[in-house]
């Protein structure tokens, strides 16, 4: 096989041989990505092929096929989320040139190159610069309005969302719950697979499974969903500093790195896509240290910040927990459009009404009274005020250990049974 060398961390090469698999893995290769769809014609290994040899050679497999008429934004930009991970990767297609044009693509995009660098680049790696070209003019402009439908979940009063793009068929479930009955200690999925259910009626691939937060009240349903989608998962990358404060507090030896259970940790200010859905993650710390809100065109999915504006705002006092800091992430909010259509992560029916998580930015400002004629230190006194005389979340010491994992389950025993631990006289009853 032919490999061009796009940079030292990066080569595109045509369709592998079963016998290349041993010489990729033996040249440093760690992450196998495959852009050529299963049904395009020709004798070659399919992707689960694939996937088989490269694990056998110790590398990472990814299968992330297009065409230019199957082609969105989210394939481009997840390309460059895989890339972030530092692996040596080999990208390949049928012959490599169709996986040059994602990196030229977003290249172009970001403004790292211009037109004429993009056409040059093109004939270097045998590239159809025209057919992309005509492709990225067709798309300059992404979908401008999110579809949302929102699942509650009365137990916890926990909000679950599906965020899509219809026109693409792709859509994204930020902040799952996996059942959990505290009574007997059983972990089912019902949530989750009226969730899933919902999806599949509609026809839409899972782009993505996303985290605000490691939850105090409810299990996470992430890694199940990922596992069953096929979908990428992510959260903030301040999860690592949440990470080390609870695997404090639980005396844990083997909590496996955030790198290794979620593939992506957003930064302030990434950029993801789903489907033509443009994404932007903005830092919201105050809650907890690795809160982010999830800007998807004209929505903004807040979680623990903002509740709807009879109802204030989230708590500052877990561990890790700032008034200070949630101050400034509320503001950050406010600032964004005044129609922006704000969904919160709770919702807990104050006075008996109906439950409700939309709401926007203007009405916010104008009846959160948590905002209105309040000033930072005035809120932060009353924000330490009020959460000293609130309980602890009943499944907080539960839930942390299992979300700190993605919401995997500890590691069986010696019995092949799964344990939580509970940390006795740690907190303050």
């Amino acid at each position: 096989m032919r490999i061009c060398i796009y940079h030292p961390q990066l080569s595109f090469s045509g369709a592998p041989e079963a016998s290349d698999f041993k010489a990729l893995s033996q040249q440093g290769y760690r992450l196998i990505v495959n852009n050529r769809p299963d049904e395009e014609p020709g004798e070659y290994l399919d992707h689960l092929q694939e996937k088989a040899l490269a694990e056998q050679g110790g590398m990472r497999y990814v299968y992330l096929p297009y065409t230019f008429d199957t082609l969105t934004w989210e394939t481009v930009y997840t390309f460059q989320f895989l890339l972030r991970q530092g692996k040596k990767t080999l990208a390949h297609c049928r012959s490599g040139a169709r996986s040059a044009c994602l990196s030229l693509l977003y290249a172009l995009r970001e403004g790292q190159i211009d037109e004429a660098q993009f056409r040059r680049q093109c004939d270097e790696y045998g590239a159809d610069a025209d057919k992309a070209l005509s492709w990225y003019d067709k798309h300059r402009s992404v979908r401008a309005t999110a579809e949302v439908h929102a699942f509650y979940e009365p137990e916890s009063g926990s909000l679950q969302y599906v965020v899509a793009d219809p026109e693409a068929r792709r859509c994204a479930i930020i902040d799952p719950v996996l059942d959990f009955d505290r009574r007997s200690g059983t972990v089912s999925h019902q949530q989750a697979k009226d969730i899933l259910n919902f999806i599949h009626q509609r026809g839409w691939g899972v782009a993505w499974v996303l985290d605000t937060h490691p939850h105090a009240d409810h299990f996470s349903a992430a890694t199940w969903l990922a596992q069953k989608t096929g979908a990428f998962t992510g959260i903030g990358e301040k999860i690592t500093a949440v990470q080390g404060l609870w695997e404090e507090i639980y005396n844990l030896k083997d909590l496996p790195a955030a790198n290794t259970v979620w593939d992506v940790l957003f930064a302030d200010g990434d950029v993801f896509f789903i489907g033509n859905l443009r994404a932007e993650v903005l830092l919201s710390p105050g809650h907890t240290l690795a809160s982010v809100t999830y800007c998807i065109a004209d929505a903004a999915f807040i979680h623990d910040t903002f509740f709807m504006p009879d109802s204030g705002t989230a708590r500052a006092d877990f561990p890790g927990g700032n008034a200070e800091a949630l101050w400034e992430s509320l503001q950050r909010i406010l600032s964004l459009p005044a129609d922006t259509r704000l969904f919160t992560g709770h919702d807990y029916r104050p006075a008996g009404r109906e439950a409700r998580w939309e709401s926007t930015v203007r009405e916010q400002r104008e009846n959160n009274p948590w905002v209105v004629n309040m000033d930072k230190s005035r809120f932060i006194a009353q924000r330490k005020q009020r959460d000293a005389t609130l309980p602890h979340p009943e499944l907080m010491l539960m839930a942390l250990q299992v979300n700190i994992r993605g919401g995997v389950l500890p590691d069986c025993e010696d019995d092949g049974q799964h344990y939580l631990k509970i940390p006795v006289n740690r907190f303050k009853g």
